[in-house]
């Protein structure tokens, strides 16, 4: 084995984003048990058949965790990247079960939390407006002359939103060092992407805003991870904005609660067979990076680590009642707004706003 085999990654860091791959699938899997069981009440979104995406594209960036680093708006199907951005698993089973000791304390059954100091921002739902969020977050690192990125994640359905359209537009006439992640999965919920765009490819979106493109075969990790490399050292090189179009396939419903019925077997079988875990081993295999008994214990590993994790959250309780509304009400008196302004029951609308 050599030490540098390919993309400039050397043996450790490939089998890191192995790692990363199986993580990312047996998170997901346990939290579907977990969900089967009755500890997740709210909805579970997988990644199958998306990993390499994720993982690939993360694993590119500037990863730090004292707020020096790039900067990283995941989705519900970007676990892979919260997890190479600091992301811990434990919060990511708190988080989905509601625990009080999750990074929102139980407010939110999500992944949607934010963590400045690894560059977690977490996605808000209205979908497109991340990357409004992320154009003004990456303007920032413009403004003050730093060497940072910014990395936003949606799905090829957000494009078709108003949001989406002026936070590309804004970032594109900033010259904001921003990469935007298209996850071209064939899906909105349950509209195919032919319904909701003419295009063919989203790069093609892209080239209306002037912006820098490349689109990817997004089940091939380490075709990713060179894309968004180039796409990061174009943006930190002052060449703006840039689009990664992720091309791959939902594998799954929405959401846990979507049986798919809509989907063609025939064309998920063949979707099936592009698995990216088994591409990835099958090139580390074949091209002698690893041994079957390394890559064994690489996938074990990462089932404990979420076997423990979800133990861990299992136990942990969830918040009381007045933990809940903990810093979502305020005692603080505000003035009344003139354009609100009721006349002799002004008083009475101060009361409300307490």
């Amino acid at each position: 084995m050599t030490n540098s085999l390919i993309a400039g990654l050397d043996q450790t860091q490939l089998l890191a984003l192995y790692h990363s791959l199986v993580l990312t699938r047996a998170a997901e899997e346990r939290l579907e048990v977990l969900q089967k069981q009755g500890y997740v009440t709210g909805g579970v979104y997988r990644s199958l058949g998306q990993e390499a995406g994720a993982a690939g594209a993360a694993f590119a960036l500037n990863r730090q965790t004292d707020g020096t680093g790039d900067f990283l708006a995941p989705t519900v199907r970007a676990a892979g990247a919260l997890f190479l951005f600091g992301g811990e698993l434990v919060d990511f089973f708190r988080q989905y079960m509601g625990r009080v000791t999750g990074p929102t304390r139980g407010k939110e059954a999500n992944v949607h939390w934010v963590d400045l100091q690894k560059g977690i921002i977490g996605p808000v739902s209205p979908l497109g407006t991340m990357v409004e969020i992320m154009a003004g977050i990456t303007l920032s690192f413009r403004v003050r002359g730093e060497s940072r990125v910014g990395m936003v994640f949606y799905g090829d359905g957000a494009s078709s939103t108003g949001a989406w359209h002026e936070g590309l537009n804004f970032s594109a006439v900033q010259r904001c060092p921003l990469i935007l992640m298209v996850e071209a999965n064939q899906w909105a919920f349950s509209t195919a992407t032919n319904k909701n765009t003419r295009v063919h490819s989203f790069t093609e979106k892209a080239a209306g805003y002037g912006i820098g493109s490349e689109s990817v075969d997004g089940t091939d990790i380490v075709a990713v991870f060179e894309a968004v490399s180039r796409a990061a050292k174009r943006a930190r090189s002052g060449g703006g904005t840039q689009m990664v179009e992720l091309r791959y396939y939902r594998r799954l419903g929405h959401a846990q609660h979507d049986s798919q019925d809509y989907v063609d077997p025939d064309e998920l079988a063949m979707w099936e067979d592009r698995d990216p875990i088994d591409l990835f081993e099958h090139r580390i295999l074949e091209e002698n990076w690893a041994t079957e008994s390394v890559l064994h214990k690489i996938r074990r590993r990462a089932e404990e680590e979420c076997r423990l994790a979800a133990e861990q959250a299992v136990q942990e309780p969830v918040p009381d009642g007045r933990e809940a509304v903990k810093g979502i009400y305020t005692d603080t008196i505000i003035q009344h707004p003139w354009t609100r302004a009721d006349g002799p029951n002004r008083s009475h609308s101060n009361e409300l706003n307490r």
